[in-house]
């Protein structure tokens, strides 16, 4: 197994040990107050930088394998689900269960699309607005977890409202999902349309062509 793919893999692993921090079980052992979160929020971070990391690897040493190319979406979209189902316990204020189900639901709908697309021989790419997504998800997932252990943080005369931030990161971030997901549809959909009209085109140009081929001859006189 190659690095890229290595990377791929201890992302996978590393779900289920995400999900035993986003648990009252890590709070136990982490120490002082707080530390759960921020350890918590610096794992989060650490393993969704890895996604690009193996990606970029894979490019720069020629290391595009199909497992990789497996594995990949894999492992983000276990990423994604396992941190917002954990969080609907985690931190139910902020991650309502209907938030997790959409963004759930969006990463389902998008993965089927793909699979389709590459069954009628095209790809639909990640659009600016799928890549802001991805951002957008890692902010509002470590926002909700430090909005865990504290509401607000006070750097002498400046207040950053913690709670707020994660809030307004969270429904964001569903409405940028919800969006994205209607973007790639439409690409989606274009692009099917296209193929078919093509097929169509070339439907006809064979009847047309068998046409003129089944014609009598002309006599020449």
């Amino acid at each position: 197994m190659n690095l890229p793919n290595s990377i791929t893999m201890s992302r996978i692993v590393a779900v289920p040990l995400l999900i035993w921090m986003l648990s009252p079980h890590f709070h136990g052992v982490a120490g002082w107050y707080g530390s759960a979160e921020i350890i918590t929020s610096l794992a989060f971070i650490l393993i969704s930088i890895s996604d690009g990391v193996d990606g970029y690897l894979a490019r720069r040493r020629g290391q595009i394998t199909t497992m990789g190319m497996l594995l990949d979406p894999l492992a983000d979209k276990l990423l994604i689900a396992s941190a917002y189902i954990a969080l609907v316990q985690y931190n139910p204020h902020v991650v309502k269960p209907w938030i997790a189900v959409v963004v759930i639901g969006r990463e389902f709908l998008v993965t089927g699309l793909r699979s389709i697309a590459s069954s009628e021989g095209f790809t639909i790419s990640a659009s600016d607005l799928g890549k802001l997504k991805t951002v957008i998800q890692i902010v509002s997932v470590v926002a909700a977890v430090l909005d865990h252990g504290w509401h607000e943080w006070h750097f002498g005369w400046f207040v950053m409202p913690v709670d707020l931030i994660a809030v307004v990161g969270i429904y964001f971030m569903t409405a940028v999902s919800i969006i994205s997901a209607v973007d790639y549809f439409v690409a989606f959909w274009r692009r099917i349309e296209k193929a078919s009209t093509s097929s169509r085109s070339r439907e006809n140009e064979f009847v047309l062509t068998r046409g003129k081929k089944d014609l009598p001859a002309k006599n020449v006189s």
